[in-house]
């Protein structure tokens, strides 16, 4: 079984790391300084070193990743230079980091058949538990739970519609989570913020010369949720051409890369969201009709946050512990005045805004969070 060093700074980072890493079936030990992830080399048995800054990568031969927030070309070559695998950026893709550590040390961990499938369940249970809980008990978000846990197990795929910040990726997580692919890929893909020229090369990969800048054979999203899930958000924002392709990849299981005249079999469960109204967008001719039905098996629509106020208290309880951790701070105490006062706004944008809210009076309120703070600072 492989074991991955990870040396990073951040201790919300470096426990985010852990729990995807061990979820795919590593062994992972997290330190935060350069000497001590030396002083683990030397003791042996780490078979890759991630890294947060070129400048901490570790003396000696045993292969290094950089994940860096510093994003200059010059700082990637300067990593490459000194021997990196992989230079990848942050926000880190944990599709890319992954495929890295697979090309270096193996993938699943390198475990034997036999212990993957010992592992499954206890890996399962990691998956679930480091996944954001999908908190409230109004109606709306009782009945959003209930068609995850009837629609999960089964094969079919789903679209998610909602408006921004509703939480549709957390849906799609715990549909994945709770399902008979739980141990193989979740993949995303934000059709949104792929440029229409590339979403192609995206979703199914490319040759090598297939246009200017290819200067290497690429898989695309749906050969890396091969046995897994693929999580398509704002399909709704894909090129006519893409749909095209997508909807021949779910009606014969098959994609072929570009510049490629060959077909490969891939089975992916598919999911989508959108927070675009599809029909709309059929009427205007930017969507094909036909695609919207094979991607519309199962429609599960979240609700905004406005439509379920009640479970804002939950909610604030949620984010105020949660961030707190993540500051290795003490939860800090709200007056019920002040949870009131949230209750009663609009929320435009939905769960994002309200933690993003949450964070911001954590860290710009005194000993508790008052009325007041509300007052001042949303």
């Amino acid at each position: 079984m492989a074991k991955l060093l990870v040396l990073e700074h951040s201790k919300s980072v470096r426990n985010n790391l852990r729990e995807r890493l061990e979820f795919e079936g590593y062994v992972t030990q997290l330190v935060d300084s350069r000497s001590e992830a030396q002083r683990a080399i030397e003791r042996g048995g780490v078979d890759m070193v991630i890294v947060d800054d070129i400048e901490s990568a570790p003396e000696g031969d045993t292969p290094f990743i950089v994940l860096s927030s510093v994003t200059t070309i010059d700082t990637a070559i300067a990593s490459l230079r000194r021997g990196a695998v992989d230079f990848i950026p942050k926000p880190v893709d944990m599709n890319r980091l992954l495929g890295s550590i697979r090309g270096c040390v193996g993938s699943a961990a390198g475990e034997p058949q036999h212990q993957q499938r010992k592992g499954s369940k206890q890996r399962r249970q990691v998956a679930k538990s480091a996944i954001e809980p999908i908190v409230g008990s109004s109606d709306e978000i009782v009945h959003v739970r209930h068609l995850i846990d009837k629609v999960a197990p089964s094969q079919a795929r789903v679209l998610i519609t909602g408006e921004n910040g509703t939480g549709k990726e957390l849906v799609a997580r715990w549909l994945h989570a709770k399902s008979t692919r739980a141990d193989a890929p979740f993949v995303e893909v934000n059709c949104a913020a792929i440029p229409s020229e590339l979403i192609e090369s995206e979703l199914f990969g490319h040759e090598r010369g297939a246009f200017t800048s290819a200067v290497k054979q690429r898989k695309g999203k749906f050969e890396q949720a091969d046995g897994g899930t693929l999580f398509m958000d704002e399909v709704g924002d894909m090129s006519l051409s893409a749909q095209a392709k997508v909807l021949r990849a779910l009606q014969e299981r098959k994609i072929s890369r570009v510049g490629s005249d060959s077909d490969i079999d891939v089975d992916v469960r598919v999911i989508a969201a959108t927070n675009k109204n599809l029909r709309e967008e059929i009427a205007k001719g930017n969507f094909r009709e036909d695609l919207y039905h094979r991607l519309s098996v199962i429609v599960i629509s979240v609700p905004p946050l406005r439509a379920r106020h009640t479970d804002i208290p939950m909610l604030v309880d949620h984010f105020i512990t949660n961030i707190c951790t993540e500051y290795d701070m003490p939860p800090k105490p709200i007056e019920s005045s002040a949870v009131e006062a949230l209750t009663k706004m609009r929320w435009s944008g939905n769960i994002r805004e309200l933690r993003n809210v949450i964070e911001r009076l954590i860290i710009l309120s005194g000993e508790r969070i008052t009325l007041n703070d509300i007052k001042l600072y949303v």
